[in-house]
């Protein structure tokens, strides 16, 4: 091998490719020979790009190190209101579950993107007026409009965490898609976290079962209380300040599951046309078939976002554009079936609120699929792509602000 890297150093394909066939041994033998070599230029590039070593592998900021812990804190009083209080926790979590958190993660990038005092305005007032609404509408638990209004309200709380973590250039589209990315990222690490977490736990319940002391009740009212909204701000905080910890794994998750999920949906759609359930006369089915619409479409969002940073191969873009093909399909089904309904059964909360969301959707993934098209014709580049995803992104932050707050006024609240 020595003698190969030698012959070969002015043939980088060649040495390219010594590498590749194994890259340990390869440097080994590069870093044995190097001193005889070290005058040339490209073994002086090949010796960093072989040893070259973070100063830190996990860079740590301070100040915000403290924020996390004291943001951490906060969130774990607010999901213990119902133990101070007396309210009832059925009550409190599917109203109140947004605030554990986004409220956190909204100061943290307020004060990050150095914003000013008025910009901290609006997204304060947003999250306290969501409060006082969210828990002042009546308690009526078969109210479709409470119902839709609990869901869709974490999505408002997100749309205002956009803004902060947009700060300055709301206009910005590389900005918007950053935001989804960051999302993407969040997720991946939340993942580890939480696995690393249960792992913790079931040690944790293993070892004091050892020596006979049950802790349910105490771990579960003061380590998973504030170790599960520690989750998404520590992630946060981890992806933010060390993105290289997440950098590979995203793209890589996005090329695995791209393909994956564009396989199983096809099956899906084949199986759908031999089984007696179909979304038309099932409406727990269409509820069902709705979330996984929404869950591919939020697959299709990340790996753009990501293919745009990493590359994306000719295979990736023709299984993208097949999922969004495939996606469309399972759209129109879905909007011909609650079409339907509205017409046999009338118009009711929930029925707007997915008829809204399926429109939304299906218009999305039109013009994606069209700049994918475009794309694999060598008409477009995949910003383009991207771009149509950015500029779409307030369109659901209006819509989930509509079913939040003016539908329930709309059907006066039942």
């Amino acid at each position: 091998m020595k003698e190969e890297i030698i012959r070969n150093l002015d043939q980088p394909t060649q040495l390219e490719k010594l590498y590749r066939e194994n890259r340990t041994h390869f440097k080994g033998e590069f870093n044995a020979v190097y001193p005889k070599i070290s005058s040339s230029q490209t073994a002086q590039v090949w010796h960093q790009r072989l040893n070259y070593t973070e100063d830190d592998v996990l860079l740590v900021n301070k100040a915000q190190l403290i924020f996390i812990v004291l943001a951490t804190f906060i969130a774990g009083m607010i999901a213990k209101i119902p133990d101070f209080t007396g309210l009832d926790p059925d009550y409190f979590f599917p109203r109140n579950i947004g605030f554990v958190v986004f409220p956190m993660l909204t100061i943290f990038f307020l004060w990050k993107q150095a914003l000013t005092i008025r910009q901290w305005l609006l997204p304060f007032l947003i999250i306290a007026l969501s409060a006082v609404y969210i828990n002042f509408l009546p308690n009526n638990l078969k109210s479709d409009t409470l119902n839709l209004a609990c869901i869709h309200l974490p999505l408002v709380l997100w749309a205002v965490l956009a803004y902060a973590f947009i700060g300055n250039d709301l206009q910005s589209t590389q900005k918007r898609i950053d935001y989804l990315r960051y999302n993407g990222n969040l997720v991946v690490m939340c993942a580890v976290l939480a696995l690393s977490g249960a792992l913790f736990t079931g040690i944790t319940f293993g070892l004091f079962q050892l020596i006979g002391i049950n802790i349910g009740d105490f771990y579960a009212k003061y380590v998973l209380v504030f170790g599960a909204p520690a989750i998404p701000i520590l992630g946060t905080y981890l992806v933010q300040n060390n993105p290289q910890l997440v950098n590979r794994i995203s793209p890589l998750v996005a090329r695995i599951f791209t393909p994956i999920v564009s396989v199983m949906l096809l099956l899906f759609l084949g199986a759908l046309t031999t089984t007696a359930k179909n979304p038309y006369t099932d409406r727990e089915f269409l509820m069902i078939f709705n979330a996984l619409l929404i869950g591919v479409m939020a697959l299709i969002v990340f790996s753009v976002s990501e293919g745009t940073k990493s590359g994306v191969g000719k295979l990736t873009l023709f299984f993208l554009c097949g999922l969004a093909a495939l996606t469309i399909i399972t759209n129109g089904i879905a909007l011909s079936a609650i079409v339907l309904r509205i017409a046999e059964f009338g118009i009711t909360p929930n029925r707007i609120a997915v008829l809204g969301t399926n429109v939304l959707i299906f218009i999305n993934l039109l013009l994606v699929s069209y700049q994918l098209f475009q794309v694999i014709r060598n008409k477009a580049e995949i910003e383009n792509v991207e771009k149509v995803i950015a500029v779409y992104l307030p369109v659901y932050g209006l819509w989930t602000a509509f079913v939040t707050f003016l539908l329930p006024l709309l059907f006066n609240f039942r």
